[in-house]
């Protein structure tokens, strides 16, 4: 059964959500639904509490790794990290404490094509079972393609049937961004859920427009309970007003037991 996991997104070093399109290298603010006064060790340490597992804390660009350190701390091999993360630096970071490493861009050059040498790079270093593959995914036509650099560049890599099968053999869990409706509390991309259930053979969690607690139920059943869920800018823990936080760890545990 889909289980609700939990996040901290990382951008200049606070915990804030973002409304993931707005993520720009040209100097410009990104729209920001909410930033937090508390510190980022503060949510490692109520996910830790509550005992829930497979959270992912991802680092949106530079001056964040001093947080990300201080949520590993908290919750050793509680959290996975992802934001930067290559073949050099991943094994200081299971070192660090998360449990797996998450990676997209550094498995592409400049230009968006995909490397599967720095793939075998990263299993070598790390083993597969601590390595997550973030897929973020954008429409393209009537399918999605991955996108990198926080999502402002296209790759050539499309999600499909053939794609999920051949990187299942080289990591332990995809991380799925539906990067089209990050942020913005207007429904998820149910196709996509749909998709994933049917073709993913590894566990999975998506991210992405979730708008109420009901989600939960709406991605269990479009993905036969296959694909968890990360929710964000609606959980009440975020300043958001849709989703109560002690309600998805209720859901969690009527799930569990």
């Amino acid at each position: 059964m889909t289980l609700f996991r939990p996040c901290i997104d990382l951008h200049e070093g606070k915990v804030k959500q973002i409304v993931g399109g707005t993520l720009r290298d040209d100097g410009s603010a990104p729209q920001t639904n909410f930033e937090s006064e508390r510190s980022a060790g503060y949510y490692a340490e109520l996910y830790a509490a509550d005992l829930l597992s497979g959270g992912h804390v991802i680092k949106l660009g530079p001056n964040n790794d001093v947080a990300a350190r201080e949520c590993l701390a908290a919750y050793p091999l509680g959290l996975q990290i992802g934001g930067g993360i290559n073949a050099e630096n991943a094994s200081d970071w299971l070192e660090a404490g998360a449990s797996h490493v998450i990676v997209t861009s550094w498995l592409f050059d400049i230009t968006g094509h995909f490397l599967p040498e720095r793939l075998d790079l990263l299993v070598a270093e790390v083993g597969k079972e601590h390595l997550v593959i973030d897929l973020s995914c954008r429409r393209k036509g009537g399918g999605w393609i991955v996108a990198m650099n926080r999502w402002q560049t296209a790759t050539d890599l499309h999600v499909e049937e053939r794609t999920l099968t051949a990187l299942s053999n080289s990591c332990a869990e995809f991380l799925i961004h539906a990067a089209d409706v990050e942020g913005k509390c207007e429904g998820i991309d149910a196709e996509l859920v749909r998709y994933l259930g049917e073709n993913c053979s590894i566990p999975a969690t998506y991210a992405g427009g979730v708008s109420s607690l009901e989600d939960l139920s709406v991605v269990s059943d479009l993905s036969e309970g296959k694909v968890d869920l990360t929710i964000g800018s609606a959980l009440d823990l975020f300043g958001g007003s849709k989703v109560n936080y002690r309600d998805c760890i209720e859901w969690n545990k009527k799930a569990s037991s």
